[in-house]
């Protein structure tokens, strides 16, 4: 049995498609505000292999609640490694381009030097540092720009605000993979298969999608596979503050994950029209 630490969330939604033998646990059943009672949770069940999809996301909230961003991003996450360790099974934790601090143009590489912009990344990478101490066989995934038909994400906030308006202003000076949540699982999943039998593959990884592309364009591309007539603006970050910076570069070095794992990016014009056609917005 394979335990999983989230259960409404984008990743965790598909993984419950993928793994529908596995345990899931939400909020109300493992409360990550109160680290201890994940590893005593793992102790409990005695998983093959554990995946933490579950995190602290709300990235301008965060910026006003560091503590509880920091008990679940750092905290549960380590002791969730900790335990896994002690028992030698796998463990898979879901990380983020936002331990970077987004400078250059550059892909980044797992092995790049972090320099997060905002509480969230900064919890983020204390969580990610928290499972590399631990050892064992680990594996960290960062990603980017995650959607899907479930949760909230940019595609289905577009989709929203096309419904009452004719024209959009979007960022266009970010650039990053948008990464579709079906094929973060489908990477975990094999992680973790992988991990079992060679923990010497444990380490860093990322994983996003291809093409690189701005938010603009990402918009522009949602609106086009859903047969909407949406003008798109392009603006710079600078016309659309918000409480916690955004890194202007998010594009992932992948080929790691490739080299090791056999997981190529995924194509995420081909995720989007999934999501669409799941949420019937199809033109």
């Amino acid at each position: 049995m394979i335990l999983v630490f989230g259960k409404t969330g984008q990743v965790a939604s598909e993984l419950q498609t993928l793994l529908p033998e596995a345990t899931f646990l939400g909020r109300d059943e493992a409360d990550l505000t109160d680290p201890l009672v994940c590893g005593r949770i793992i102790r409990d069940l005695k998983p093959e292999a554990v995946i933490n999809a579950a995190a602290y996301t709300a990235v301008d909230k965060a910026e006003d609640d560091p503590l509880v961003a920091t008990l679940v991003n750092a905290a549960a996450p380590t002791e969730m490694a900790e335990t896994c360790a002690d028992l030698g099974i796998p463990f898979v934790h879901i990380s983020t381009d936002y331990v970077f601090d987004g400078a250059g143009d550059a892909p980044f590489a797992p092995d790049h030097p972090t320099a997060p912009l905002g509480v969230y990344g900064e919890t983020k990478l204390e969580g990610e540092n928290g499972v590399r101490e631990a050892g064992g066989a680990f594996a960290i995934l960062r990603t980017s720009w995650v959607f899907s038909a479930y949760g909230g994400n940019f595609v289905k906030t577009m989709l929203r605000l096309s419904e009452t308006r004719d024209k959009l202003t979007v960022v266009a000076d970010q650039i990053g993979g948008p990464t579709p949540a079906r094929d973060i699982a489908k990477a975990c999943v094999t992680i973790v298969e992988r991990l079992k039998t060679d923990p010497n593959r444990a380490g860093t990884y990322h994983f996003s999608g291809a093409p690189d592309v701005s938010w603009a364009d990402f918009a522009r591309e949602i609106f086009a596979q859903a047969g909407k007539a949406m003008a798109v603006e392009d603006i710079p970050t600078s016309a659309y503050p918000t409480p916690a910076k955004r890194p202007g570069n998010s594009r992932m070095d992948c080929s790691t994950t490739e080299a090791t794992f056999g997981i190529k990016r995924p194509d995420w014009k081909a995720g989007l029209a999934e999501v669409l056609k799941e949420l019937g917005k199809t033109s």
